[in-house]
């Protein structure tokens, strides 16, 4: 099983490459497998690749839910 997280495009590099932000860490990836990928944008990225575009809502509302599990989570231990 794994767990895909938007992260947000915050640059273009190297040619089908991009710097995004994955919850406050940067990361260099590949956009190998995704046209039409642009700085502002969300994808989701597994093993280093990105696999899909995300509208700005759908990422929202992912993001949100993560938030919503995480601190779920600490108030209960």
């Amino acid at each position: 099983m794994c767990l895909a997280i938007p992260a947000y495009v915050e640059q273009l590099i190297a040619e089908n490459h991009a710097v995004v932000n994955l919850c406050g860490v940067r990361k260099d990836i590949s956009l190998a497998l995704v046209d039409d990928v642009a700085p502002g944008d969300y994808v989701i990225i597994h093993a280093g690749f990105a696999l899909q575009k995300l509208d700005r809502l759908e990422a929202a509302h992912t993001l949100a839910l993560f938030e919503e599990m995480a601190a779920y989570n600490k108030d209960d231990i």
